[in-house]
């Protein structure tokens, strides 16, 4: 299991190092007008990157000491997540502190994943109240939710 974290962990620093550098060579139009399906902008996508690394920065934690099943609050329940780029204004923050920001909250995730008690991956987040997602599940998809979101970046900066 620690190999497939490692495994994990590589592959959102490689994303990082990729996309880093695309990122920050978009323009103020391309970032703050094109528009995904969600109506979130480039810079409320890369917004919305750092809450997700932030609150599973947060879970990884909590679910290595807490008792199982834990309950931490789930950002993305009922619309939420729109409320934290909303009231964060992802919009009208300095793209190149963002970016950072985006790249730094993903280093540290890949650090944290590296070092997860192997005892502890069964031991499972109260994601709503019909649904517990296991440590290990949710580390594993951290990664195709990174990818889902860069993936929508792609398909804007294409346009």
């Amino acid at each position: 299991m620690k190999t497939e974290f490692i495994t994990i962990s590589e592959e959102i620093n490689s994303r990082i190092s990729e996309w880093e550098p695309k990122l920050l060579e978009l323009n103020n139009d391309v970032i703050s007008e094109r528009r995904n399906s969600q109506n979130r902008t480039i810079k409320q996508i890369v917004g919305h990157m750092v809450d997700s690394a932030s609150n599973n920065t947060h879970r990884v934690v909590h679910l290595q000491y807490q008792e199982s099943p834990f309950y931490f609050p789930n950002y993305a329940t009922f619309g939420n997540n729109d409320r934290w780029i909303a009231i964060q204004d992802y919009q009208n923050e300095d793209w190149k502190t963002l970016v950072q920001l985006w790249k730094y909250s993903n280093l540290h995730y890949a650090h944290i994943i590296k070092n997860i008690d192997p005892e502890k991956l069964d031991n499972e987040w109260i994601a709503s109240p019909d649904v517990n997602i296991p440590l290990k599940d949710m580390v594993v998809d951290y990664l195709r939710h990174l990818d889902l979101h860069l993936s929508e970046i792609q398909s804007l900066t294409d346009q």
